[in-house]
């Protein structure tokens, strides 16, 4: 399973490359307090990037976080028995 995952991470890549290769044309883009002339397939790869990375951001805030805090155990109080309780309630084997 790793060496088809490292296989698809290498096919992703050379995508790219080929994909910031190819379109190598100049840009001139406007961010609204500076402007930048930029080529536009780095435009479109660091755009692509920034995006995943925000989506990351926003599904960790969203969905994980929340749930990180609701199974963390509050403090001062047991979230469940302990092994000793466990081991006690347990019958011996025969």
């Amino acid at each position: 399973m790793r060496v088809i995952k490292a296989i698809l991470a290498l096919c992703f890549v050379a995508m790219g490359l080929f994909f910031g290769a190819l379109n190598r044309q100049h840009v001139h883009v406007d961010f609204g307090i500076a402007t930048a002339d930029l080529r536009l397939g780095l435009l479109v790869l660091v755009t692509l990037l920034l995006g995943a990375f925000l989506g990351g951001v926003a599904v960790m805030a969203g969905v994980v976080w929340p749930l990180r805090r609701r199974l963390r155990p509050s403090s001062g109080q047991a979230s469940g028995p302990d092994a000793r309780e466990l081991a006690e309630t347990r019958e011996p084997r025969p």
